[in-house]
């Protein structure tokens, strides 16, 4: 189809206000079918383009910049379709756990409003429940647009400055999200998602800079490694690898993750740990991988035991939470450690492995955000101190979180298995090859990572689901449809991907062939 991916990328930014008026003059129902309309027909244009092969768009920009223009090929197709399949199903997830929070909000202001006309017995209302649900809503839906376009638009952009742009424009809904109906002190948690974030897109762009004016030119397709001095190219690299490591929360540039996941709305959660994080890996793999090969060797060892210690330190502090959200955040961390140590392994089948595990990471930790969320809908607590037998009365929950588990936990028939695999199968294939102690003492270590993984998800399991039901659970109930149904669908995706793991593949390992010349 003509301009598919220039209508993927804009229609949802275009068209957001009409979800903010359907939700400001309908109500939450019309702004969810609407928006759940739009991510699936876009949904849809980037499957198609996927599967005709590599497909390029380009358009006249300014000659101070380049061209503008996408491309979605073996590296980007699976993140593309990631983006916008958890994007078009959480949509739907959206309206029974937002018009929840809408209301603990609204009984919120009332009961300040109470609280400051003290001696008067009327309660001053500044609108109805009805209007005050259906003008937060439009606003919800138009932002969560945003969010997932800007999300698309980074992994399609041809051009440095563009994918600074799209990089940049997906923070600022990010931040309306939690600032707006995050829980806690959530303006202070908006602000330090922001100020995060924002930080390591200022240095992305100096590395960015570096490169564009040392070469002449920011189009993808004249970065050209040999002309760049090895000074300048190993200050941008690091710049680079800076930049996206604070999008990628991995060690040392992770602080803001926990507190953010604490806060956000699940919705956004589910969104923003699974999908938005891990484009600082697409980052690593496109700007430093296929555009600084020889400075990528250099680096790959650095990045491998920069992963190895994200794995096990996200891994280790997962298992000594109470809050299940946070508890999913620091799994986050350290699923990114998979990544980037799968990076650092500089084969073929441990650089496919890295992201294979982006894909099965977005379906495990989106089944696992979506259970937390209906946990805190239907229960009112995220302390699993104080939960326990849950699945006799979430039955659905239950099975759907175990598969999201599994997931997480690299064990078959899931997806998530065929991850791990080919990424430790990749990092021993190279630490052979090179005869490396280091490499070989990483890979150990990265299995020592794998059981840590599997304990803090067992141990959650067990607290949640199982054991004795305390008596203030007896009268719980399961999820409505709009929750449990987008569960399912993820599970049975991710399923489906760990018996035919080739959907993704056959367009992963030919890509990776090509950058590393084999």
């Amino acid at each position: 189809m003509e301009y598919a991916l220039l209508q993927a990328v804009f229609l949802p930014l275009l068209l957001s206000p009409v979800a903010y008026i359907i939700g400001r003059k309908l109500g939450p129902t019309p702004a969810m079918w609407f928006t759940f309309g739009l991510l699936l027909y876009t949904t849809v244009l980037v499957i198609l383009a996927a599967l005709s092969g590599t497909t390029e768009e380009h358009y006249p920009w300014t000659e101070q910049f380049g061209e503008f223009g996408f491309l979605l090929d073996g590296l980007a197709s699976p993140f593309a379709i990631i983006i916008y399949v958890l994007s078009t199903i959480l949509a739907l997830y959206s309206k029974p756990y937002m018009i929840h929070r809408f209301h603990e909000q609204y009984e919120e202001e009332q009961h300040e409003i109470t609280s400051t006309t003290s001696g008067h017995s009327e309660i001053v209302e500044s609108s109805s429940l009805s209007n005050y649900v259906n003008a937060k809503s439009g606003l919800y839906f138009a932002l969560y647009l945003v969010f997932a376009m800007g999300m698309l638009g980074t992994v399609l952009a041809t051009n440095l400055i563009e994918f600074y742009v799209f990089f940049e424009i997906m923070l600022i809904p990010g931040f309306f999200l939690v600032a707006l109906w995050g829980a806690g002190p959530r303006r202070k948690i908006g602000l330090m998602f922001l100020f995060w974030t924002h930080a390591g897109a200022v240095v992305l762009l100096l590395g960015f800079l570096m490169i564009g004016l040392t070469i002449g030119s920011f189009d993808f397709a004249d970065i050209d490694e040999s002309k760049i001095p090895h000074d300048i190219l190993m200050l941008s690299a690091i710049a680079i690898s800076i930049g996206l490591g604070v999008k990628l929360a991995v060690f040392m540039f992770h602080i803001w993750l926990p507190w953010v996941h604490g806060s956000a709305p699940t919705p956004i959660s589910a969104l923003l740990s699974p999908a938005m994080i891990g484009i600082g890996a697409y980052g690593i793999f496109r700007l430093i991988v296929e555009f600084l090969p020889n400075t990528f060797a250099e680096l790959s060892i650095w990045f491998h035991i920069w992963g190895l210690v994200t794995m096990i330190y996200g891994g280790a502090m997962a298992l000594m939470q109470d809050d299940i959200k946070r508890l999913l955040a620091y799994s986050s961390i350290s699923q990114m450690g998979y990544i980037l140590f799968g990076i650092g392994s500089m084969s073929v089948l441990g650089l496919s492995g890295a992201e294979m595990m982006y894909v099965t990471h977005a379906l495990g930790k989106g089944i696992l955000f979506m259970m937390a969320g209906i946990i805190i809908v239907k229960v009112g607590t995220r302390n699993i101190s104080q939960l326990g037998g849950l699945a006799g009365k979430m039955p659905i929950t239950a099975v759907c979180a175990m598969i999201g588990a599994l997931t997480i936990m690299g064990v078959p028939p899931t997806s998530g298995f065929m991850g791990e695999w080919t990424l430790f199968f990749g990092a021993l294939e190279t630490a052979i090859e090179e005869g490396s102690t280091v490499r070989a003492v990483t890979f150990g270590l990265g299995l020592v990572a794998t059981a840590l993984t599997m304990s803090y998800m067992l141990w959650m399991l067990k607290r949640v689901f199982f054991g004795k039901l305390p008596e203030h659970l007896e009268k719980v109930k399961e999820g409505s449809w709009y929750m449990t149904a987008p569960m399912m669908v993820l599970a049975g995706f991710t399923i489906v991907l760990g018996i035919y793991p080739d959907i993704f593949f056959n367009q992963i390992i030919p890509y990776m062939n090509g950058v590393l010349g084999v």
